[in-house]
């Protein structure tokens, strides 16, 4: 090989290299930003299950009763 052939191979790692360092850190940057949505809704459905009152089970109790309600049918 000449030397002009060396120096250009040699030019162009760094490149390749850069481009795959930057692929390798965005994909490992998206999926750290992937894990924490899903661990931000675990946390925040969790936490809006524990706040639930005993009152939430009866939520439909002031919906007003049908009309056939002590009309003897």
């Amino acid at each position: 090989m000449s030397p002009d052939t060396i120096t250009l191979m040699t030019a162009e790692e760094p490149s390749e290299t850069n481009t795959l360092k930057v692929l390798g850190w965005f994909s490992v940057g998206m999926a750290v930003a992937a894990l924490s949505f899903w661990v931000g809704r675990e946390l925040r459905n969790r936490y809006k299950f524990n706040q639930r009152t005993p009152y939430d089970f009866y939520s439909n109790a002031a919906e007003p009763q049908s009309a056939e309600y002590g009309m003897g049918v």
